[in-house]
């Protein structure tokens, strides 16, 4: 007999994105006087709790939730959580077969040289890697830099068993500077800014400051700026 499963749902325990899920699942069982006898198993599974940074910071200091990351290795070496755990979702892509070589070498021409983007792959050993470190019974907390890796990686983990996890709204972008202890270069919300679009913006940043000092030496000393365009060379 085939399995069956039914799923009702319940108001949320935590929040208002989080639900409590019974789960029934029909078993073929042994054959007495050539009936089959079947069992019945019920399972409370409970989907991830979606959280701000505020509530986050206490699922860790209260309720103590350890912190999962889940982004790239650059990111992560930029900035993260203090005491926080690293499993990427996705590794760098190394395969040299034919199509991964064209589709890295494009991504590397454009997303990895703008944006400083690795070509990535799924990391096939990450929920195993989390249960090394983790048992099902376990407090995590997943997050990313946007909050869409955390989301699929949260999804793994209820689907492999775990209980309690939460994940970060939006992920690191959205936090404010204090509110984790963190480790890196620089703040949390800014880690996954990289590449040429990093630089352009420190050269913006600094143009905009010439010409603002500039405006402002014009407006309060004219006579002195005239003099300065008298001994510039004619165009």
């Amino acid at each position: 007999m085939a399995g069956i499963g039914a799923s009702c749902s319940f108001l949320p325990s935590r929040s208002k994105l989080r639900t409590t899920w019974l789960q029934f699942e029909t078993h073929p069982g042994r054959k007495v006087s050539g009936k089959s006898i079947c069992r019945r198993n019920l399972k409370i599974r409970a989907d991830v709790n979606y959280v701000n940074a505020e509530e986050a910071k206490n699922l860790i200091a209260v309720e103590r939730y350890a912190v999962l990351d889940v982004r790239d290795n650059s990111q992560y070496n930029r900035a993260h959580i203090k005491s926080s755990y690293h499993v990427p979702l996705f590794i760098e892509n190394q395969d040299n077969d034919l199509g991964t070589i064209i589709k890295r070498t494009v991504h590397n021409n454009f997303s990895g040289l703008f944006f400083g983007l690795p070509f990535t792959k799924q990391n096939p050993e990450f929920v195993q890697s989390v249960k090394n470190q983790f048992s099902p019974e376990s407090k995590l907390l997943v997050v990313c830099q946007e909050g869409l890796r955390s989301a699929a990686a949260a999804n793994k983990l209820e689907e492999a068993g775990f209980q309690n996890i939460a994940c970060i709204m939006s992920g690191l972008q959205t936090v404010k500077p204090g509110t984790f202890d963190s480790v890196g270069s620089t703040e949390l919300q800014d880690a996954g800014k990289a590449g040429l679009v990093t630089v352009q913006g420190k050269i913006s940043a600094v143009l905009g400051t010439v010409l603002i000092c500039a405006f402002l030496f014009i407006t309060f000393f004219p006579e002195q700026a005239e003099k300065l365009f008298q001994l510039s060379p004619a165009s």
